[in-house]
């Protein structure tokens, strides 16, 4: 692979960032960042991930890390969980730009920590207490109020630069490299108003998983996938967005996360993806099957369910 210096830019796609606002007291879906996704209702929320930290480049590749608790408050407070904090945190894998604040976030707002043995280890680690931590395995489904969640195993976006599981309770400061991918989890989120989602927060997947399951719409997260093979591109569009028949599909982590969220997202640099080559195959794809793509937009309350399927 020829290496590129710079950035993608996300000038070439800007009628992408489409999705239209929420209405209030609907149910909504607000992007913050990588793979973090405040799914709410107005009486209760679920939140994947919740990675708010975002510690420098420089931070991650020469010392320890922990999760910043004044950016953690700030991305709260803008989400409207200062008061009322969500119903769970789930994190997608344990990957540090995952899993980092995950705990801290639970045990400061009363939220259920939900994931596998590698989540429940970087729970023990932050002090909270086993009726605080919910472990799930494939096709393990939780309720939350009037959303349900639906576990499916998956898998990581290879190269999977931290591989394994967190044996032992994580307690940050903490290497990155701590911090291994654990369990990878496709889930499927529905509401008892029949709205569904798929959330596949890693451009990885296990063919058959998600077999037989349905969603009306799809959160793929594309990191690292610019740098992998047409064909994998390929599969991997298959075995999520195929697969549960999504209608429309939001495209998740693409941003810089080691650049603050107070900054406007921009796209990963080259060195680690290649937003631009994997937007000439998912498009292909998109136009193929009728599936229209989107962005979405930073910190804005959107309502996904509310696109026209194409005709």
């Amino acid at each position: 692979m020829h290496l590129k210096f710079g950035r993608p830019s996300l000038q070439p796609y800007p009628r992408m960032f489409d999705l239209p606002p929420a209405a209030d007291g609907g149910c909504s879906v607000t992007f913050a960042g990588v793979s973090t996704l405040l799914f709410d209702d107005g009486e209760s929320a679920i939140l994947f991930d919740g990675f708010f930290s975002r510690p420098s480049l420089a931070a991650v590749a020469l010392g320890k890390i922990a999760p910043n608790r004044q950016r953690i408050s700030n991305a709260l407070d803008r989400l409207g969980l200062g008061g009322q904090g969500p119903a769970a945190v789930v994190p997608v894998h344990t990957h540090f730009d995952h899993a980092l604040d995950s705990a801290h976030i639970a045990a400061r707002t009363g939220a259920t920590l939900v994931g596998g043995e590698s989540v429940a280890n970087i729970g023990c680690g932050a002090g909270l207490s086993e009726d605080r931590i919910h472990v799930v395995g494939h096709a393990t489904t939780v309720t939350f109020g009037k959303w349900t969640l639906r576990f499916a195993e998956s898998e990581h976006c290879p190269p999977d630069r931290f591989p394994g599981a967190i044996t032992e309770p994580l307690v940050p400061p903490a290497r990155a490299s701590a911090y291994r991918c654990g369990e990878a989890w496709s889930v499927l989120i529905e509401h008892v108003s029949g709205r569904s989602a798929l959330v596949q927060g890693s451009a990885g997947f296990v063919p058959g998983a998600l077999d037989g399951w349905s969603a009306d719409r799809a959160y793929l997260g594309v990191g690292m996938l610019g740098h992998r093979p047409h064909e994998y591109i390929t599969d991997y569009w298959t075995h999520t967005v195929r697969a549960v028949g999504a209608g429309h599909v939001v495209l998740t982590h693409w941003d810089d996360f080691f650049r603050s969220l107070d900054r406007p997202l921009r796209a990963t640099a080259y060195v680690g993806d290649d937003l631009d080559a994997t937007m000439r195959v998912l498009g292909k794809l998109s136009a193929d099957d009728a599936v229209p793509l989107h962005f979405p937009r930073v910190w804005e309350r959107e309502d996904p369910w509310a696109l026209s399927l194409p005709t």
